[in-house]
């Protein structure tokens, strides 16, 4: 017995199975008596709980910090501590993935997009150089228009480069009202969770092995000649 709720548990069961006194229960579990009297001054958290249960379910891969970041989006005045509290009492740690990767979770379908600058999709593409090197692109597309906003290569793209590169195409175009992604670590990231929630554009995850719901970005990488595309964006590729 660790926690006063289950200390009270158990001289309430010793009380009901043998029919002694609470003090005699207390005195024998070496409970002291305060314990069963105290009233606990918690707010009720069922409307933050069931936001916490809810994120988790949407975001199954997402842990404790990034809920928070999720629940805070929803206009939740709470501290991490009190979301690490309720997200351990709700026993909804993250899992270790053991085999093959499984679509989890469920995703809100999307609004079609009705002109331009609407709805962007986001997609690496990765190849390599003559010489070995890895390197990654970064395509942004228009969905409506199926313009390519940007082409970014680089043998390193981390979130919050993405990031940085977002904010020059709203610079240069506006804001859009959603962006598409599939669920790669670098768009899940803290620095995409971050930005998200500063700018206030809804971000969209496609549901993990369906790569079919974001069709639009999947058609440009397909036409996508890496190697012409980098060359004048890759620094050192010549």
């Amino acid at each position: 017995m660790v926690t006063p709720a289950v200390k009270r548990e158990a001289v309430v069961h010793l009380c009901e199975t043998h029919g002694v006194s609470q003090r005699r229960a207390c005195d024998v579990l070496r409970v002291d008596r305060s314990t069963m009297r105290y009233q606990s001054l918690r707010d009720d958290d069922a409307e933050l709980r069931d936001a916490i249960k809810r994120v988790s379910r949407e975001r199954r891969r997402f842990g404790c910090r990034r809920v928070h970041v999720m629940i805070t989006r929803e206009s939740f005045a709470v501290n991490y501590k009190k979301v690490r509290r309720i997200y351990t009492e709700e026993k909804l740690q993250v899992r270790r993935r053991g085999g093959r990767k499984r679509a989890l979770g469920t995703r809100k379908p999307m609004v079609l997009p009705d002109g331009p600058n609407q709805r962007w999709s986001l997609d690496f593409v990765s190849d390599a150089l003559t010489d070995g090197r890895q390197f990654r692109i970064l395509a942004v597309v228009d969905d409506f228009s199926r313009e390519n906003l940007v082409l970014v290569a680089d043998t390193s793209l981390s979130g919050h480069r993405v990031a940085r590169e977002l904010n020059q195409i709203i610079a240069e175009r506006g804001m859009p009202k959603i962006i598409v992604s599939d669920n790669g670590t670098e768009f899940t990231s803290m620095a995409i969770l971050k930005w998200v929630q500063d700018t206030g554009i809804d971000w969209h995850y496609i549901a993990p092995g369906k790569p079919q719901q974001n069709g639009f970005i999947e058609s440009f990488n397909g036409k996508l000649r890496p190697s012409h595309a980098c060359k004048h964006a890759l620094p050192g590729s010549g």
